[in-house]
């Protein structure tokens, strides 16, 4: 719920900075079939239009289990959400 709540905050945050409006779906994962079906690798895993918000770990494959960060959290630093939301607002204009 943590990195939930923060996404909202940003999500909030970047809808009156940028005039934009965002549909968040929440997804339960069950099983490492549902893994592989979202491409989700560990909870939480934050996607925006299909595309998990670390760069670097979007051809990772798929994970049933724990997510840790970077920086060591299981909570996302708050400049990679905001990054991913620059870049696909900056990619439709």
């Amino acid at each position: 719920k943590p990195a939930y709540n923060l996404l909202l905050e940003i999500l909030d945050k970047f809808k009156k900075r940028y005039d934009v409006e965002f549909n968040v779906e929440r997804i339960e994962i069950k099983s490492p079939e549902e893994a592989e079906k979202f491409r989700f690798l560990g909870s939480p895993t934050i996607q925006i239009n299909g595309l998990d918000i670390e760069k670097e770990r979007r051809s990772d494959k798929p994970f049933f289990g724990c997510r840790i960060y970077k920086n060591g959290s299981g909570v996302p630093p708050r400049e990679l959400i905001e990054n991913a939301l620059k870049e696909i607002i900056d990619s439709n204009p």
